[in-house]
């Protein structure tokens, strides 16, 4: 794929699953090593919420954690949740990886994970997903405007 695009290996992200990593952990292994060494990203999608084998972080040398939207959709009124989530962008923080949240549809949502420095948010809060087609028009503004519109940065226009 990288060699038909002609895209930086940097620029390639590969979010895989715990179910996944652990399935075959001999042969994942070994091919998760030569991504890494082409310069790929990995992550773990949907961390929490399956095996959460600790050991993994550290033997699949993953970049980015992805927080599940599960934790995400009550995180601003749900004890549970908003403690698992601090945890889980707290970890990742001490193992020098990223985080991302999926799943984000509020402010309040939003709000929580800035406060909390999670690197990085998607979901419908930003967009609802788009076809190939408009997707530029999308990041030049060109697009057709929802009834709220949000920035990185949380304010609305």
């Amino acid at each position: 794929m990288l060699h038909e695009t002609g895209l930086a290996p940097q620029y390639l992200e590969l979010e895989l699953t715990e179910g996944l990593l652990l399935a075959n952990a001999d042969v994942t292994f070994s091919v998760l090593q030569e991504l890494k060494a082409m310069g790929l990203t990995l992550a773990i999608d949907d961390f929490g919420t399956g095996y959460s084998n600790f050991n993994y972080l550290r033997q699949f040398r993953v970049s980015k954690l992805k927080i599940d939207r599960s934790f995400i959709r009550d995180v601003a009124v749900n004890p549970d949740d908003a403690a698992i989530t601090t945890a889980i962008i707290s970890m990742a923080k001490s193992l020098n990886l990223k985080v991302i949240a999926e799943g984000v549809e509020d402010e309040a949502q939003m709000s929580f994970l800035r406060a909390h420095q999670c690197d990085e948010i998607q979901g419908y809060y930003f967009s609802k997903p788009l076809a190939v087609d408009k997707v530029a028009d999308k990041l030049r503004g060109n697009s057709p405007k929802p009834q709220v519109r949000a920035q990185a940065s949380g304010k609305q226009s």
